[in-house]
């Protein structure tokens, strides 16, 4: 039954979900058409079976798009749940069949089933921070389905210290009004300003975590601002259960700890509003990514009976790899060549088609080459400072007498060039080894490369199919400034890291987006070879269907045509089918007398 697959009706039992059903109403819809308008005011409940939908919001030029709804999700609850107008815009992208419950009907259904109205309390409030928040590291077909931050018991004991520490400058002014004295009211107003910034601190810290289900992935999202920042992540497939933990004080208060367990990692949403409902919803887009898989599966075998038939195929969306971004040309033609050059030499990331090679930060090779670098400066230094000083002085010369009254040049300058030779190659050598450690990503494998100039080479390397979970990391002011970090690879039962690459968030994102497209491949690919073969035959069949289901013609044979069969017969042939004959009538007999 399609309302016991939503999170929505959970807690109902069979019969009420009948009763609901007969209040349902079916309504079809062309594509392109407005199911209701932002600022219309609700007519009912929709779901969605069959076709997709479009959800936008109307500003004064244009409209901003949300979201794409599919079969299984729902619109129109916010405005009946809240008594409003519509704030949205949904049109039907193709032809539609809806489910509609009238407002009615709706508030009838909220005003029985008291049980109802924590589950759309949940999706609600989870749309509303959906909208307020935006994430640049969503797929472009990626939708927001739950969203929530810990419960509000985590800000609140965040907050007891700030609160506890207004004492201080609460005493601070009393003590400036017992003594008339000016410099409590300053040492009051500094620790005012301290302590409600540390409030507030607490408060957005409190604000930037995030545990986000969408339609392609579970996503646990953790950050301290300018200090700390990671996100942990797993395929919805790659769930094995999800579970709830709660205590006493959680009962009471409604909060708990969602535990979703794939094949390597355990993800804990702590401190969840609704624990129960928050478990539900992930369950049922698990549940429907599972489907997905299943009738993804169907479609490319219909499209292989398709096209041995000859048949038109249906033109089916592909997984949207990474953006490549096109590189300005106007503002290299006006770049400075020695800045292209340096830019060169330190370019952290560089894409070859389906391939993006990154390697470590540039702040990695300044930790690790500080000494050469240090050095190489150093003597550079030196050098040139020597030179000013023959070129300013009217009384140095390069060329000076010896004891012998010989000219020579002066030492310090022809010693300089020939330590830049040793100094150069720990140059060289520090600077080859930082850009030998790179990281591949390409459509068919993540790679680990680590070689030492003159050394040895260590390479680790996955199929990306194989990976089971990803997260990322930025540790630290500097990490966060210059924007680098770590992405831990799970695979199987192996890890892979990242180590120091830029913008590791993005980095995620290109595995991420690439195993999406590598596992749809592979998907279609696997049993291709038993596809094409009963693809065969059932076109076979199709293509030769009036001779199969044709009414049977008994020839008769006439006596010149049984002559010519006796002749290639041996002799006891006919002796052989009369004994045959007589043994077929004698097991019918007996199987007549046992049946009587």
């Amino acid at each position: 039954m399609f309302l016991d697959k939503m999170h929505l009706f959970n807690g109902l039992k069979e019969e009420h979900l009948s009763g609901i059903g007969q209040k349902i109403v079916e309504r079809e819809f062309s594509a392109g058409n407005v199911i209701f308008k932002g600022g219309d005011k609700p007519d009912g409940f929709y779901m969605i079976f069959k076709g997709r939908v479009k959800v936008t919001r109307p500003r004064d030029v244009g409209e901003d798009f949300l979201a794409w709804l599919t079969p299984g999700d729902y619109f129109g609850e916010e405005a009946l749940f809240e008594n409003r107008n519509r704030s949205a815009t949904i049109t039907a992208l193709e032809s539609c069949t809806l489910f509609f419950l009238s407002r009615d009907e709706f508030e009838k259904l909220l005003a029985r089933y008291e049980v109802l109205k924590p589950n759309f309390r949940v999706a609600i409030k989870s749309r509303k921070l959906a909208r307020s928040t935006r994430f640049k590291w969503l797929g472009k077909n990626e939708v927001i389905y739950f969203i929530a931050r810990r419960h509000k018991l985590k800000l609140y004991q965040a907050l007891v210290y700030p609160v506890l520490a207004l004492a201080i400058p609460a005493t601070l002014f009393g003590l400036g009004v017992v003594t008339a004295a000016t410099t409590p009211y300053a040492l009051a107003v500094v620790a005012l300003v301290g302590i409600l910034g540390w409030g507030i601190w607490n408060a957005i810290d409190w604000s930037n975590d995030y545990y986000i289900v969408t339609n392609q992935r579970v996503i646990w999202l953790e950050k301290v601002i300018g200090l700390y920042d990671s996100r942990e992540e797993a395929p919805l497939g790659t769930i094995l259960s999800v579970g709830v933990e709660t205590d006493a004080i959680g009962r009471v208060l409604d909060y708990g700890n969602v535990i979703v367990r794939t094949f390597v990692s355990r993800l804990e949403f702590d401190y969840v509003d609704h624990p129960n409902q928050a478990a539900d919803m992930i369950r049922e887009y698990w549940e429907r990514t599972k489907a997905i898989t299943t009738r993804s599966q169907m479609d490319v075998m219909k499209d292989t009976i398709k096209q041995k038939l000859g048949l038109p195929l249906d033109k089916r969306p592909q997984v949207e790899l990474a953006p490549v971004v096109p590189e300005d040309q106007d503002k290299i033609a006006k770049t400075p060549y020695w800045i292209l050059a340096l830019s060169a030499l330190f370019k952290l990331r560089v894409e070859e088609g389906a391939t993006v090679i990154y390697r470590k930060h540039w702040i990695v090779y300044l930790q690790r080459g500080w000494r050469s670098l240090l050095t190489t400066f150093g003597v550079i230094v030196v050098f040139f400072a020597r030179i000013w000083y023959f070129a300013s002085s009217p009384t140095a010369s390069f060329m000076r007498p010896n004891a012998n009254g010989a000219l020579r040049p002066d030492t310090l300058l022809l010693t300089i060039p020939v330590l830049m030779l040793p100094i150069g190659f720990w140059l060289w050598y520090e600077y080859t080894d930082w850009k030998n450690d790179i990281f591949k990503v390409t459509s068919d494998e993540i790679v680990d490369l680590d070689r030492k100039p003159f050394g040895k080479e260590e390479r680790r390397s996955a199929q990306i199919e194989s990976i089971l979970s990803t997260s990322y990391k930025r540790d630290g002011l500097i990490a966060n400034i210059f924007n680098y970090g770590t992405v831990n690879i799970s695979v199987g039962g192996n890890q892979l890291a990242f180590e120091d690459v830029i913008d590791p968030a993005g980095v995620q994102a290109d595995i991420n987006r690439r195993r999406s497209a590598r596992i749809s491949k592979k998907n279609e690919d696997a049993g291709k070879d038993d596809r094409e073969r009963f693809a065969t035959w059932l076109a076979a069949y199709h293509q030769n269907i009036n001779e199969f289901t044709a009414p049977v013609k008994v020839v008769k044979e006439d006596a010149e045509s049984t002559n010519q069969f006796t002749k290639f017969n041996p002799s006891g042939m006919d002796d052989m089918a009369a004994e045959e004959n007589e043994q077929d009538m004698g097991g019918a007999d007996s199987a007549g007398g046992g049946g009587e």
